[in-house]
């Protein structure tokens, strides 16, 4: 197991992301020309960044720190490594509790327990962490069912030893690995779980980091990770060998007009889309969560549409396309209209029917017959839109 220092070296990688690489925000920008493929939208600035004596221990904290630092943030040293007081007080506010944290940055270590990986069908074969939460506000966020405690971002100093880690994983997928549609893929590792590894990119080179790692990982792996952002920029010339897939998040118009904020807009995304494919990135669709709003075939008749005029032109595109229709549990409505009490979005528990787990907990989802109506309609719009798009999944 590589230490958690900055020059771990194992099978000809090295993790060396460092200040020196992005001193700037200038320089965190990419090249003229990728600039203007790219059109890439403004960078998180969190207000203050909140470090652990055990993350300042490890130079890529140190390093993220000061990138942070460099983005105008106040820097809170902590002197105990767990993250105290961050919740709405009594009496307080639970808007404003939620406003201070989403514009905060952590940076703490990883413990052991979690990284332990855990399966996350129907995506992949493994979950890894570089970081959890998200600098986004979208009212729909899973995150809100899924994290407990304040939307306070958290990125990992130790992430040399994280990826050092999923080595013993290799080989030993039992989802994607299983399916004789994508074993092709070889073992996958899920880098975007608990967070959009890409809006916090220019703070933590997590993915920078990653990718070249996966590039030189001499195994048959894959590293996936999906984004609402466009800052690709510096990713484009990495050595990624075709072992990462980038899929980025898109949806309806209106969806995106109404729900989604602090990300970049579908159209930029989609230009950096193109330019991940250009680079000769495997790419993916996450198109969700897909709602059947007012007028939705034409809704997203027209994502289709402007999906295959972004990657027009690309010889031998590798697509493929995730659907995830929206859903809720209790919990997490509860969290939501705490977090966006003015939200237009549809959380009528009369609508929906309840999807038990193995744990029995439920969430409520579409009922049968709308939910198979919107299947056969999607699959057969991107079956002849998108022809060489693979659907891996509808969920």
């Amino acid at each position: 197991m590589a230490s958690g220092g900055a020059g771990s070296v194992h099978a000809g990688w090295s993790f060396s992301w460092r200040m020196e690489v992005c001193a700037t925000e200038e320089e965190v920008r990419p090249a003229a020309g990728v600039a203007e493929a790219t059109a890439e939208g403004k960078l998180w600035r969190p207000r203050r960044v909140l470090i652990t004596p055990e993350a300042y221990a490890l130079e890529h904290g140190r390093v993220m720190l000061a990138r942070a630092e460099s983005f105008g943030a106040e820097v809170v040293r902590l002197k105990s490594n767990r993250l105290m007081g961050l919740g709405a007080s009594a009496g307080e506010d639970e808007r404003k509790a939620y406003a201070l944290a989403k514009t905060s940055f952590a940076i703490v270590v990883s413990p052991p327990g979690q990284r332990k990986l855990q399966p996350i069908p129907p995506s992949a074969d493994w979950q890894f962490h570089v970081a959890q939460g998200c600098p986004a506000h979208c009212q729909y966020c899973y995150l809100a069912g899924s994290l407990s405690g304040p939307p306070i971002t958290r990125a990992y100093a130790n992430l040399p030893e994280i990826l050092e880690g999923l080595r013993a994983y290799a080989g030993l997928g039992g989802v994607t690995s299983k399916s004789l549609e994508r074993m092709g893929e070889g073992t996958t590792f899920e880098a975007s779980c608990y967070t959009d590894p890409l809006g916090i990119e220019h703070l933590t080179g997590a993915l920078e980091a990653a990718i070249g790692f996966f590039g030189s990982w001499e195994a048959p792996v894959q590293l996936r990770f999906t984004t609402k952002f466009d800052g690709v920029g510096r990713l484009l010339a990495l050595e990624h060998r075709g072992r990462t897939r980038v899929r980025f998040s898109v949806n309806a118009a209106s969806v995106a007009r109404n729900f989604e904020g602090g990300t970049a807009s579908v159209q930029q995304r989609l230009r950096a889309m193109r330019a991940m494919a250009m680079a000769g990135y495997p790419v993916g669709l996450t198109i969700a969560p897909i709602m059947p709003v007012e007028g939705w075939q034409a809704e997203y008749s027209a994502l289709l549409g402007a999906v295959a005029e972004a990657l027009a032109g690309i010889d031998g595109v590798d697509l493929t396309a995730e659907l995830i229709t929206h859903r809720f549990t209790p919990g997490s409505k509860e969290v939501l209209l705490g977090w966006y009490p003015k939200t237009t979005l549809d959380l009528d528990e009369g609508g929906r029917t309840q999807k038990r787990n193995k744990f029995g907990g439920f969430k409520y989802v579409y009922p049968k017959d709308p939910m198979a109506t919107m299947k056969a309609w999607f699959y057969g719009a991107i079956a002849e839109v998108l022809p060489s798009c693979r659907v891996l999944y509808w969920t």
